[in-house]
């Protein structure tokens, strides 16, 4: 794992601007950092390693190919490099290799079979800079899910890049502008969605995109991009072509392919271990990593003092079971409430999933251990694990009978009517003008009005919830699922997990994420997933091979912290009304002030808790460490 920067086109101190790149992103690589420039001054690369593969300087970066011809900055891995690299050197494309990194397989196998067909033999999570010297273009990409980040965009008159939304916003003479257009998204979310960001002129690379910039950069018009793979694509051939086994044969090949997968994912020249958490997603990579492993997996889980939030002793119980070598730390309210002040450094942009706090801590604990762990997220999205899917189906399937021309001012007399006061009448009736099942699910984030009035810009930007074709797959989970593949996953579940882990240079590994485990969940039918209320069903039919049905059936809890119980004490009480000082919020002129202050006062005064006041601290508490950059 690593971090990677740079820029063309750059009139300033090159050398001074990618060292306070790469200085900006030191955690993500603290092994090492190089960089690159190229003759002419047009192209300049940094990276930091953490090594993980091949710790000596043959995997030094940016490195050059063989024929001197491409050059290279990569954060991340490439699982297969291995057969990649035999089949190179089977069909003579290499001679030998300098050494061992899968960087270098990956640079030679770009030299050899160009840049699209290189990339769809890779397996792996990654975020590449590529440039051609001979043709004079820049490439980046990025891998199928999105698990590794890359943003990129203009500076003054220059392109710039990096794995750290921070590492661009230290160039000399940065001055974006915030994108407020963003916000009201950011307000519903909670996380800003690619291709946003939230600086104007600065974009995510999109997952399984490829970006192509033929220089000199004279603008950001100027750069092209490409689907190179598409989970949306995935999905479709998966229902079209799927598949015809059995439940028990469905599971013996989700098991070998979760194997295989982990087995590729444990290859590594320094410790691997694994979050264990106790649910069903990670008691599975869990029992399957100790499956074919002679010495104990290591195992880490964090627990918390207040009983409605622990799950230690259970996972505990499964890594007794399972035999693993297992580390558990108990956290309090203090340990958790000294991570908020890094959150805004750590993400770079506001960000409000509040279990980044655990998130933080379990990988700092981990990294004391370890420097990969392996992770169960993608269970929920991939196999209809999330609660929420089966109530969406159930809400439709009441409404669905019922003409939409008919439902729609039906909808709009409920919410416009006196009705509306009470939350219950308010959310059903934004819910009844739902045009269909994936409408529905948009709308389920959308039914307090407050919501859209918190940011004084009242735009509103299309984004992929919203483009979503209702009827893109046929059955009512599988689009909603997909759905949370396109956004909510690699948006919010894996940029938590990237930035927490990263902050403190631990690399994370996800198996469910692998291409072919991924594109065999989409040929599964709904009913291997998913039986009345409980989902995920094919996934524990593998888990209960190596753990009990009994140890496992329990209400989950979630990975999360009491937020709103601790913002009622007297500190982050005090913490939360200096972030939101009237003063503040008008000198500012982003927020509405009234709006804020209502939130705020229906939850001190009424208990009425909303989700979005945690945002709107998170927003505040970047924009003041954003001012005094």
């Amino acid at each position: 794992m690593c971090g990677i920067a740079g820029f063309c086109n750059w009139n300033g101190d090159k050398q001074k601007n990618i060292e306070k790149m790469k200085e900006r992103m030191h955690h993500r690589g603290p092994d090492a950092g190089g960089s690159y420039f190229s003759k002419d001054g047009q192209v300049s690369l940094g990276h930091r390693r953490l090594s993980i593969v091949d710790l000596s300087e043959n995997g030094a970066q940016p490195m050059v190919s063989h024929s001197g011809r491409y050059v290279i900055a990569y954060n991340g891995e490439i699982y297969n490099y291995k057969k990649i690299a035999k089949r190179l050197l089977e069909e003579k494309k290499v001679e030998k290799f300098r050494g061992s990194s899968d960087t270098e397989v990956l640079l030679e196998a770009f030299e050899a079979y160009g840049i699209e067909r290189a990339i769809s033999l890779c397996k792996g999570m990654f975020a590449i800079a590529l440039y051609d010297q001979k043709e004079q273009v820049l490439y980046l990409l990025r891998d199928r899910i999105g698990e590794k980040p890359l943003y990129y965009g203009q500076v003054g008159e220059s392109f710039v890049f990096a794995s750290d939304l921070g590492s661009i916003a230290v160039l000399d003479g940065f001055k974006n502008p915030i994108n407020t257009s963003v916000l009201n998204l950011y307000f519903v979310h909670g996380y800003i969605p690619a291709p946003y960001s939230i600086y104007e002129k600065i974009f995510k690379l999109e997952a399984g995109t490829m970006l192509k910039l033929k220089l000199p950069f004279t603008g950001i018009e100027q750069v092209k991009t490409k689907v190179y793979w598409s989970v949306k694509e995935a999905a479709k051939k998966g229902q079209a072509n799927p598949f015809h086994g059995s439940e028990k044969e469905a599971a013996d090949e989700l098991e070998r392919l979760l194997k295989a997968a982990i087995s590729e994912q444990m290859v590594a020249d320094v410790p691997v271990g694994a979050f264990l958490s106790a649910g069903i997603d990670s008691s599975t990579v869990v029992a399957l990593m100790q499956s074919f492993n002679k010495n104990k997996v290591k195992s880490f889980t964090i627990g918390m003092e207040d009983k409605a939030y622990n799950e230690a002793v259970y996972a505990g119980e499964i890594a007794k079971h399972l035999g693993t070598e297992h580390t558990e730390l108990y956290i309090t309210q203090e340990d958790a409430k000294a991570v908020i002040p890094k959150l805004s450094g750590m993400f770079g942009e506001p960000f409000a999933d509040s279990s980044q706090i655990p998130t933080y801590l379990v990988s700092k604990m981990t990294r004391e251990h370890v420097t990969v762990s392996l992770s169960g997220d993608g269970g929920d999205e991939l196999f209809c694990g999330y609660t929420s899917y089966a109530s969406v189906e159930r809400i439709w399937n009441k409404m669905k009978d019922v003409p939409y021309f008919i439902r729609k001012p039906c909808s709009l007399l409920v919410t416009h009517s006196p009705l509306a006061r009470k939350p219950i009448y308010r959310i059903k009736g934004k819910l009844l003008g739902a045009k269909g099942p994936s409408d529905l699910y948009v709308c389920s984030y959308e039914t307090d009005p407050l919501t859209k009035e918190i940011c004084l810009d009242g735009r509103e930007c299309s984004y992929k919830y919203s483009e979503y074709e209702p009827k893109f797959l046929k059955e009512t989970n599988h689009n909603i699922m997909l759905m949370d593949m396109l956004m909510y996953h690699p948006d919010d579940i894996l940029v938590k997990v990237d930035r927490a882990a990263m902050a403190v240079s631990l690399e994370t590994r996800v198996p469910m994420l692998d291409k072919d485990v991924v594109e065999f969940a989409w040929s599964l039918p709904i009913d291997y997933k998913r039986e009345g209320k409980t989902g995920k069903k094919v996934l524990r039919n593998v888990l209960y091979r190596y753990v009990s049905k009994e140890m496992m059936e329990r209400p989950k809890k979630g990975f999360s912290i009491p937020i709103e119980k601790w913002l009622r004490e007297p500190i982050l009480r005090e913490w939360a009304e200096s972030l939101i000082d009237r003063s503040i919020l008008e000198r500012q002129g982003i927020l509405n002030a009234d709006v804020v202050w209502k939130i705020w006062k229906d939850f001190i005064d009424k208990g009425k808790w909303r989700i979005q006041i945690w945002y709107i601290l998170m927003f505040q508490e970047w924009m003041i460490k954003e001012a005094a950059r």
